[in-house]
C-alpha cells in the first residue's frame, strides 16, 4: 500500500494592494469668544481613522482631520490665540473581487495641510491625506514530505527556507505621565499649541512578552497668568518604558514591529497648591505586531517505484521568504534661511520634522532613498509687530542602504523615522539643521516552489522494460544526478553506488558506471 504523508507549511504572503489621495477642503469661522485673525502663523493636524469596513469589493474608511490653527490678533492683549477644528472624510476603495472580505491593513499619512485667510473671521483649510491598503495572506500549504510503502519505492526530499509567521496581531501600548511646570514659569491659563513625537524606539523580544523604550518630546505654547508675559513655552522630553503580553514570542525570532500615535490627550490640571502648572499626558500607540521565525522544513522532490509506475502530482506553491531586517541610521546636516518677507528670528522655540519618501532605486545590493525631511519651526521675532513666527523649509537627503541577498524580485518597505532633531540659530536670518534618521528597511523573497500535492500509481510498462538491457555501460552527461540515471533506468542510487563503488552521491560529466536494471524481478 503506497501512502503519500503530507504537511502543513505554514506561509505569508501580500495578496492585494491599493492607495489613493484624498484632498480636504473647508472653511471655518472664528468663534465669537475669539479675536480676528490678523496673520497665522502656523499650523498642525492629526488624522484619525474611526471605521474600516469592507464590502462587496469595497473598503470603506471613515475618519477625520483634526486641525489647529496659531494665529496673530492686532486687537487683543493676548495677540497669539488658536483655533482647532475637524474635516470628517468618508472615503470609498475599490479592492480586488479576490479581496473583498478580507482584513485590510489601512495606513494613512497627512502629506500636506494648509490654512488660509477668507477675511479677518473667517479660514480655509485644505489638506491632503495618503491612504494605503495592504491585505495579506496567511495560509497552509499542504505538502508532501514523504512516501510510506514497499521497499521499491524511492523518494528524494530537499530542505527548503521557510519564513514562518509566528505572530500576527494588533495591540496598544499606553504612556502616561504628567509635567509639573519648572519654578520660573508661569501658570496656565490655556493651552495654544502643542507637540509631541515618539523617538529613539527599542524593541526586544522576549519570553512571551515584547519589551519597547523609547522617548517623548513634548512641547507646549500656552497663554500665562502673567500680564507682562503673557505667552510662554515648555519643552521636555518624557523617557518611557514597558512590556507587551505577546504569547509565542521568544528572544531568537525576529520582530517586525510598526507604531503609530492614534490617540493623544494633553490637559492641564492644578498642583497641589491648587495652581495650574500640571500637565498631564496620556498618549496610546497602536502596535501591528509581527514576529517571524526561519524554519527549514523537508519536502518531497520526486518518487519513482521498482514495482509500479508513479507519476508525482505537482503544484506551484507562492510565498515571501524574509531576506533581511535592518534598521540603519543616518546623520544629516543642512541650514535654512528666513525668507526675505519675515521677521528674523531672536530665539528658537521648538522644532518639528516629518519624514517624506521621495523614491526609493535598487542598484544591485544596494537601496538608495531619496527625500527630504519637511521641517516646521517656531520662533520669536525681532519685530514686537509679529512676535511669533514659524519658518517651513524641506532639507533634501540620499541616503545608501546595504541589503544582502536582496534580488530584482524581492519586495521592500522602508520605514522612516526621526530620532533626533537639532535646530540651532546661526544669526537672525540662517539656522542650522542636524538630525539623526533610522531606515528601518525590511526585504522579503517572493518564491515559487514546486510541491507535490498527490501519487498517480500504475502498473508497468512491460514492454518497455523487457526492451531494456539489463546491464549497461553509461557515460554520465552534463545534468545528470545519481537519482535521475537511477530513475530513468529502474534501480536504486544505493545500488549504483555498490556497483560503481562509490563512497557518496557525487558525479561529474564523463564518468563511466555500470547500471543493472532491477526492475525485472518485480516484473
Amino acid at each position: 500500500m503506497l501512502e503519500l504523508i503530507k504537511k502543513n507549511i505554514h506561509m505569508n504572503r501580500v495578496k492585494c494592494k491599493s492607495s489613493l489621495q484624498l484632498t480636504l477642503d473647508d472653511d471655518f469661522n472664528v468663534p465669537d469668544a475669539k479675536p480676528d485673525i490678523d496673520r497665522i502663523i502656523t499650523r498642525q493636524g492629526d488624522i484619525k481613522i474611526n471605521e474600516i469596513k469592507a464590502a462587496n469589493g469595497k473598503l470603506l474608511v471613515k475618519g477625520e482631520l483634526d486641525f489647529n490653527v496659531l494665529y496673530f490678533s492686532r486687537e487683543d492683549a493676548r495677540p497669539i490665540n488658536n483655533i482647532s477644528g475637524k474635516i470628517p472624510f468618508d472615503e470609498v476603495i475599490n479592492m480586488d473581487s479576490a479581496c473583498a472580505d478580507d482584513n485590510p491593513f489601512v495606513t494613512w499619512e497627512l502629506e500636506d495641510l494648509s490654512a488660509g485667510i477668507i477675511n479677518s473671521r473667517k479660514l480655509s483649510i485644505k489638506s491632503v491625506v495618503g491612504l494605503k491598503v495592504a491585505i495579506e495572506e496567511l495560509y497552509d500549504e499542504e505538502t508532501g514530505v514523504m512516501v510510506e510503502g514497499p521497499e521499491d519505492v524511492q523518494f528524494i526530499s530537499k530542505k527548503i527556507e521557510i519564513t514562518d509567521i509566528s505572530v500576527d496581531k494588533r495591540d496598544t501600548f499606553r504612556i502616561k505621565d504628567e509635567i509639573i511646570l519648572p519654578s520660573n514659569k508661569s501658570n496656565i491659563e490655556s493651552l495654544l499649541f502643542y507637540a509631541l513625537r515618539i523617538s529613539n524606539l527599542e524593541v526586544r523580544l522576549l519570553e512571551d512578552k515584547i519589551s519597547i523604550k523609547g522617548e517623548m518630546p513634548v512641547f507646549i505654547l500656552y497663554a500665562a497668568e502673567n500680564e507682562e508675559n503673557p505667552i510662554e513655552y515648555y519643552e521636555t522630553e518624557i523617557p518611557f518604558s514597558g512590556t507587551v503580553d505577546c504569547s509565542g514570542c521568544r528572544e531568537d525570532m525576529i520582530e517586525d514591529i510598526t507604531f503609530r500615535i492614534t490617540s493623544r490627550n494633553i490637559e492641564v490640571k492644578p498642583d497641589m497648591d491648587g495652581e495650574a502648572r500640571v500637565i498631564d499626558i496620556e498618549v496610546i500607540l497602536e502596535m501591528i505586531i509581527k514576529v517571524y521565525e526561519t524554519q527549514e522544513p523537508e519536502i518531497l522532490c520526486d518518487v519513482y517505484s521498482l514495482s509500479k509506475e508513479i507519476t508525482p502530482v505537482f503544484r506551484n506553491a507562492e510565498y515571501e521568504n524574509l531576506v533581511i531586517k535592518n534598521n540603519s541610521k543616518h546623520r544629516i546636516a543642512d541650514r535654512l534661511r528666513v525668507p526675505e518677507n519675515q521677521p528674523k528670528i531672536l530665539q528658537i522655540c521648538h522644532s518639528d520634522g516629518v519624514i517624506r519618501i521621495d523614491d526609493i532605486i535598487q542598484n544591485g545590493s544596494e537601496l538608495q532613498v531619496e527625500g527630504v525631511i519637511d521641517l516646521d519651526i517656531l520662533y520669536i521675532s525681532e519685530n514686537d509687530a509679529m512676535p511669533l513666527a514659524s519658518l517651513r523649509g524641506a532639507i533634501p537627503f540620499t541616503q545608501t542602504i546595504e541589503v544582502k541577498g536582496i534580488t530584482p524580485n524581492s519586495s521592500f518597505e522602508v520605514r522612516p523615522g526621526i530620532d533626533q532633531l537639532s535646530v540651532i540659530m546661526l544669526d537672525g536670518d540662517e539656522i542650522e539643521v542636524k538630525a539623526v534618521i533610522s531606515l528601518n528597511t525590511i526585504v522579503f523573497d517572493r518564491i515559487t516552489e514546486a510541491i507535490i500535492t498527490d501519487l498517480e500509481v500504475a502498473d508497468l510498462d512491460i514492454e518497455k522494460l523487457q526492451a531494456m538491457p539489463g546491464i549497461i555501460g553509461y557515460v554520465v552527461k552534463k545534468g545528470d544526478s545519481l537519482w535521475s540515471i537511477a530513475k530513468k533506468y529502474y534501480t536504486s542510487v544505493d545500488s549504483i553506488m555498490e556497483i560503481n563503488d562509490m563512497e557518496n552521491d557525487s558525479i561529474k560529466e564523463g564518468d563511466k558506471l555500470i547500471i543493472v536494471k532491477k526492475a525485472d524481478a518485480a516484473v
